[in-house]
């Protein structure tokens, strides 16, 4: 139980003694009482939103209620002070002991420190990348690719039991296309003269070897055949042989998938029909006429009678329809019908991460998991902005081989997976990302990576000199850890289990590599502070006692970097 913890156990037992002396009314709902670290550390130690959160249900002024708690939480000990800020929010002030006694809790934990249940071992079904299966995955994948599997680490770091998918989209017209593009270069591949790719067809280089592996194990067997003789066969071996290149891409960023599922699997097995007999036994299916688009002059739309969902029942926008004119069903029939099937495997939430072109599908897509599931908040749908790959601030150009774009592979060639994996998790997934090539491989702290990897470095460097001449010891006077960057970075540390479970309950993984580039930054600048004041360098030579206590907090710090950077599947370097 760390400190915020243990105050928020103290204020359950101030709340019972409030209701014993009929200060505040009983039952009164707490679970969105917080004691957190303050955004402002001129506001204080500890921060809580209590007074605000229980007003209304108390029947008080926020103020007047802060007030009552101020003097209760004022008794409680180490307590220094307690301040009511604004309308009512609490700040506390607390000795200095209550933070350092910490440390020796982070070392106990070692690795596992911040490590959570909250998840209480619940499934959760996270999808994410779900490229087509046209070609190589490309720089911006690879974004949803991180933050989705960061987000499953950080989920499974706190408790829930997690699935980590992906929809392989094999049962539309693009692969088809794929498939004559496939049979083009399988006809190069047995010395015919294909020409220039025609338009409408893949022209990457990568089918080049598809055809070519093709023509190895079947000859000439579809050569001069029609069409409707080879394309099949051709779409099935051109799908596994992208997939195997993804999946191949996946396995060198650090991912390993749990689930492939099969759009052509999933429509082929009746799934469609089943997700449309469930939802139009539930009474949220009708045939009717939709309104004419926005934009659409009366004359350009022709009313027709469809099979239509209530999204706007659930939220969105307007119903939406399942069955095309010529009875075939739409795109979102079959999305339904895979949410579906994730639902019944799952029996928990479903996360999804999609790029940022597929924003017109959150809506549609939350309303039918509700009505499909009859409970709201059952699917979170994260957007991946964009990704620039720049090159010393200019574009970079296109990769020879996938024709097109600059392959995951190529960029993974380039600066590795751990660059990667960190960077492209250093801006909300909702904001566009710049990839700079030169910027992330240069060694300086506006290279974020390598300014967190650093840190790490350097705490283990400080370990091994000491250990050169004697062991760590366990149990040094943390009360001698007293100075203002020393109590900045043990706040720091102190603070990561409750970040940790911030961060898993609002889906965003990038607070923990916001964390752990603040957290660098305490623990550089104390780094720094010893240099200019050789009073506060971590060994001390005439100082044991102190030295002592400072190991044991450099300690503390590599462990819970390297925490951070395992929750995100990024190697701690320990020498640079």
């Amino acid at each position: 139980m760390n400190i915020f913890s243990c105050f928020e156990a103290e204020f359950q037992t101030i709340i019972s003694n409030l209701v014993a002396t009929k200060q505040v009314v009983a039952g009164l709902d707490t679970s969105r009482v917080v004691f957190e670290l303050p955004r402002d550390e001129s506001h204080g130690d500890i921060a809580t939103n209590a007074a605000m959160v229980l007003a209304k249900q108390a029947g008080k002024s926020p103020r007047d209620l802060a007030s009552l708690f101020a003097s209760e939480l004022e008794k409680i000990d180490g307590v220094i002070a307690v301040e009511i800020a604004g309308p009512g929010f609490l700040n506390l002030r607390i000795e200095t002991r209550l933070w350092t006694r910490e440390i020796a809790d982070i070392l106990a934990a070692d690795l596992h420190y911040g490590k959570s249940e909250i998840g209480a071992g619940k499934p959760v079904n996270i999808e994410f990348v779900s490229a087509n299966p046209t070609g190589p995955l490309h720089a911006a994948h690879a974004r949803g690719a991180v933050i989705g599997d960061a987000l499953a680490g950080l989920m499974e770091f706190c408790g829930w039991n997690v699935t980590r998918e992906y929809y392989i989209n094999d049962a539309g017209g693009q692969v088809d296309v794929l498939a004559r593009s496939t049979y083009l270069r399988y006809c190069e591949a047995l010395g015919h003269d294909i020409g220039e790719i025609p338009a409408g067809l893949y022209p990457g280089l990568y089918l080049r070897e598809v055809g070519e592996a093709l023509a190895a194990r079947d000859g000439d067997l579809y050569l001069d055949k029609a069409e409707d003789e080879w394309i099949a066969t051709l779409r099935s071996f051109a799908i596994d042989a992208v997939m195997t290149g993804i999946k191949t891409d996946l396995l060198a960023l650090g991912i390993r998938m749990d689930q492939f599922s099969s759009e052509r699997a999933l429509v082929s097995s009746g799934a469609v029909q089943r997700a449309i007999d469930k939802l139009q036994q539930d009474g949220h299916l009708y045939q009717g006429v939709l309104q004419p688009p926005k934009g659409k002059e009366p004359e350009d739309w022709e009313p027709r009678e469809q099979l239509l969902f209530k999204a706007s029942a659930f939220g969105d926008d307007t119903d939406r329809p399942l069955q095309k004119s010529d009875g075939t069903w739409t795109y979102f029939a079959a999305d339904v019908a895979y949410h579906l099937d994730k639902l019944d495997r799952t029996k928990g939430p479903l996360i999804n991460i999609f790029g940022a072109d597929h924003g017109g599908y959150v809506k549609r897509m939350t309303a039918a998991v509700a009505a499909l599931s009859s409970q709201q908040n059952m699917l979170d749908i994260k957007l991946c902005q964009l990704v620039n790959l720049l090159d010393n601030g200019q574009p970079v150009k296109m990769s020879k081989r996938a024709g097109t774009f600059v392959t995951v592979e190529d960029v993974i060639a380039a600066v590795g997976a751990d660059v990667i994996r960190f960077i492209m998790l250093t801006r909300r997934n909702d904001q566009t990302l710049d990839f700079d090539f030169a910027k992330v491989t240069e060694q300086s702290r506006d290279n974020p990576v390598f300014y967190v990897q650093y840190a790490h470095a350097r705490a283990c460097s400080v370990i091994r000199q000491f250990e050169k001449d004697q062991a760590i010891p366990t149990n040094a006077d943390l009360d001698l850890i007293s100075d203002p960057a020393e109590l900045a970075v043990v706040k720091m540390l102190v603070g990561w289990p409750k970040l940790v479970e911030s961060a898993a309950m609002a889906h965003e993984p990038h607070r923990i590599a916001f964390y752990l580039v603040d957290l660098a930054s305490r623990f550089h600048s104390l780094w720094n502070a010893g240099r200019e004041n050789p009073s506060l360098r971590f060994i001390v030579e005439d100082d044991a006692s102190i030295t002592a206590a400072r190991i044991q907090l450099v300690k503390a710090t590599s462990f819970v970097i390297r925490t951070g950077l395992n929750v995100l599947s990024i190697k701690a370097l320990e020498e640079m």
